[in-house]
């Protein structure tokens, strides 16, 4: 197995920085390898503490019928992608608050979280070959007057109601984020909207 010999941090920023590993592999080799993390300092990231919190949450919501999805505009692409509404978990906020305000700021919509097992909600990692970045799911019910009046200034979102005429063309058609792209799969193929979230696991 691998070893860590140390860890540099290697930027400041607010929501993401980028961490230097100094490791060996398998046979003993050593080597550099980055992480990008929403952690702030080295003990924050989950290779030091062990500890899997949610970094952020995903929103898998029904709103009359139809699934809400967000068309975002996204710089590492150069330009849209569809999502679900998302967002970063605040200090001090768990992930059920952050799924309600970050509906709220995104779509307007007001969220109406329905409990799940948690092994359909808790954190899982969304990209291991190079973050440590974790994200659990809410599920639930949207209602409401769609709106952008509450997005901050840097978001450049669209706000979609899809049915699934309309999943079936995203999904042929569209950039969509792999964690939504899964879920609008189950979408396309239950009868009833969460079916899957009945399985015993």
């Amino acid at each position: 197995m691998g070893t860590i010999k140390n860890v540099t941090k290697q930027t400041d920023n607010r929501f993401l920085n980028i961490y230097e590993l100094d490791r060996e592999n398998k046979t003993g080799k050593p080597g550099k390898y980055w992480v990008a993390s929403r952690a702030k300092d080295i003990d924050g990231l989950k290779l030091k503490s062990g500890v899997v919190n949610p970094d952020g949450i995903i929103i898998y919501a029904i709103c009359e019928g139809k699934v809400v999805l967000i068309r975002q505009y996204r710089y590492p692409l150069g330009g849209y992608i569809y999502e679900f509404p998302a967002g970063l978990v605040d200090d001090g906020e768990d992930m059920m608050e952050a799924g309600i305000r970050e509906m709220k700021e995104e779509t307007g919509l007001t969220l109406e979280p329905i409990p799940v097992d948690r092994a359909f909600s808790k954190p899982y990692f969304t990209s291991v070959g190079m973050s440590d970045e974790a994200c659990g799911t809410i599920y639930g019910y949207a209602s409401g007057q769609v709106t952008q009046k509450y997005q901050e200034e840097s978001e450049e979102i669209e706000i979609v109601l899809a049915d699934k005429d309309e999943v079936r063309r995203i999904l042929r058609e569209e950039n969509v984020a792999i964690m939504c792209s899964y879920m609008l799969m189950h979408y396309l193929q239950d009868t009833e909207p969460f079916a899957f979230l009945k399985e015993k696991i």
